[in-house]
């Protein structure tokens, strides 16, 4: 038997197959595990190995009986969602906003001075107040005071609480009033100002204070003081409650921030500001084409994005950072949440934000020190046997069904790969930035969530809401019911249905919201990669001449993503699917099955 083994290293896996070869072409094994290091460095040798062991011990043979085994050309990715802000609300020490909290108390808007609980004996009753409660003030005492003020005749408003107060304490209250708790920095609240609060009813937001007319009313604003008061509205969007408290001096300021140009060289150099947004960056990259490297304006985040992108790659691959160059980038537009200055409780804001992914291409030194390395490690003979697309389409066609011409699409998790083989088999192929992982990082940063891994989770299974202890209703509307009560920690949380487990979801947004994020991050990457990959390689770069296109790699297994793809596709006619590699595979193990053929063909020509 002369055993030959195909590795795929990915961005997040690593894939093997084994075949004879001895007498014809025989496949009889195949692995997969996660890529050990970032793609196409020599970190990558011990992920290898496992996946080989994996696929060996199936054959119950050693890795030294293997005759040789190939790797792909591994070209490197590295996804960044840059902090380049377009927008950055600043608001002064004077000028404080409120917040969300759970459960504020009352309903209704409130406006008058605010007062500490302390000083409400001293008060006028001709006076309108707002009452501060500080957390030293227990609610009993709190609800007792308020009501004994009210009884006197004070005209008291509404109350900011520092506890999660808010709805116990309205609930001892003879007079209901808004309550908005939970304002952790109650220290900084301005006394004697005038402030508002409100607070909706249940499953509704505010419409006073979220609107900036609304705070004109309030406040007495002029039109030029109205215009400085719609980055304190537009924080408030959305919220069920909330608080503004406004000195003569308050001043809100938005202004720009110079998150940098991108500097792209190709077939011309072209400058474009991050703060144009997406849409015009990807303009000015088709302007460019076919791109020879990316840098960043000096001083700017965008500028040290860039620059990041090349030391880590520099110290990986041992290469001096001039001579690694950017290939081509992704931008989307996205938001993130960020920390409103002078928030009364440590508010966040969406705000506009550019995500970049970068595609690395260094030279062919770092995959021959993997192929070195891999060689001394294992005892045998390892060869760089293809382009990695290349090898996807030699994969793609032992799907049943399949046949020349016909175009690829190989979704990873840092790339997106395409290639094109006409029915002469002349293969040509482009390989673009951006796939599963920058899709992880947009939902992750639109969503706010610190855990990598919930991102990526929300990203591949279906969510749903538990209704109760016996039954959740997925995100499609389907209701399934247990004969045993469920976790009581999940009761009317928003969960991911991961195989068997079931994993919350720490936010306030809402099911449909986390939906729409994480379909909308899918669309935004790969349906525009798809589209830019197929006008690339397409005969005469039509796309209307494409008939066929497969769909491989780790995103193609995703529940929505092929689905997403072929609909996009159909509009010109073009039949999409998953690919089935080898009828056994499904879309996995594309290029490392099309490394094995690439060197059977060569073998069986010489």
């Amino acid at each position: 038997m002369k055993f030959i083994a195909g590795v795929d290293i990915g961005n997040s896996t690593t894939e093997v197959a084994i075949a004879d070869i001895e007498k014809g072409l025989n496949f009889l094994s195949s692995s997969i595990r996660k890529t050990s290091g970032i793609k196409g460095t020599i970190d990558n040798v011990a992920g290898i190995i496992l996946a080989l062991k994996e696929a060996c011990d199936k054959l119950k043979i050693n890795i030294s009986k293997l005759d040789t085994i190939c790797i792909n050309e591994a070209t490197p990715v590295i996804g960044d969602v840059a902090m380049e802000t377009i927008t950055e609300t600043i608001i002064t020490e004077s000028t404080m906003i409120g917040h969300n909290p759970d459960t504020p108390g009352g309903i209704g808007l409130g406006i008058g001075k605010t007062v500490y609980l302390d000083e409400l004996p001293n008060i006028s009753s001709s006076e309108e107040v707002i009452c501060v409660i500080p957390k030293s003030i227990y609610f009993e005492r709190a609800a007792k005071e308020l009501n004994r003020a009210m009884e006197k005749g004070l005209k008291i408003n509404g109350a900011i609480a520092q506890g999660d107060d808010g709805v116990i304490i309205c609930n001892r209250l003879v007079k209901k009033i808004p309550i908005v708790d939970e304002v952790a920095y109650i220290d900084k609240v301005p006394m004697g100002m005038i402030a508002a609060i409100e607070v909706a009813l249940p499953g509704e937001t505010i419409k006073v204070l979220s609107n900036p007319y609304g705070l004109a009313t309030v406040f007495n604003l002029s039109p030029e003081e109205t215009k400085h008061v719609i980055p304190i509205s537009r924080a408030l969007i959305g919220n069920r409650s909330a608080v503004v408290i406004r000195t003569p001096e308050g001043e809100v300021k938005e202004r720009i921030i110079p998150a940098g140009k991108l500097i792209l060289l190709g077939s011309r150099k072209k400058d474009i500001g991050i703060e144009d947004g997406s849409n015009k960056i990807m303009e000015a990259l088709k302007e460019v084409w076919p791109l020879t490297d990316v840098t960043g304006e000096s001083g700017t985040n965008v500028g040290g994005m860039i620059e990041r992108v090349r030391q880590v790659m520099g110290e990986l691959t041992h290469q001096c950072t001039s001579n690694i160059k950017i290939q081509d980038i992704l931008a989307v537009d996205t938001f993130l949440p960020q920390k409103v200055k002078g928030g009364v409780a440590g508010e966040f804001a969406l705000e506009n934000a550019v995500a970049l992914a970068a595609m690395v291409k260094t030279n062919r030194l770092p995959m021959e020190d993997i192929a070195r390395k891999l060689q001394e490690e294992t005892k045998v003979k390892v060869i760089i046997a293809g382009v990695e697309a290349n090898m996807a389409v030699l994969g793609a066609l032992t799907t049943p069904g399949t046949d020349k011409p016909l175009v690829i699409l190989d979704m990873g998790g840092g790339s997106t790969d395409s290639a094109y083989i006409s029915k002469g088999n002349v293969i040509k192929s482009i390989h673009h930035a951006g796939a599963g992982e920058m899709v992880t990082m947009l939902i992750k940063s639109e969503l706010g969530l610190e855990d990598y891994s919930l991102a990526e989770d929300i990203k591949m299974y279906p969510l749903a809401k538990v209704e109760s202890l016996f039954n959740l209703r997925y995100e499609d509307g389907s209701v399934c019911f247990f004969q045993k009560p469920l976790d009581a920690s999940l009761f009317a949380r928003n969960i991911v249905v991961k195989d068997n487990e079931m994993i919350p979801v720490p936010t306030k947004h809402s099911l449909e919201k986390i939906r729409i994020v994480r379909r909308e991050a899918k669309k935004k990457v790969f349906v525009s990669n798809v589209i830019r990959a197929l006008t690339d390689i397409a005969p005469n770069n039509d796309i209307r001449g494409i008939d066929f296109a497969v769909l491989v790699g780790g995103s193609a297994m995703d529940f929505e993503i092929p689905e997403m793809i072929s609909d996009e596709l159909s509009h010109y006619g073009i039949v999409c699917g998953s690919g089935n590699i080898r009828g056994s595979e499904g879309p996995r193990n594309a290029v490392a099955t099309g490394l094995v053929i690439s060197y059977y063909n060569k073998i069986r020509s010489n």
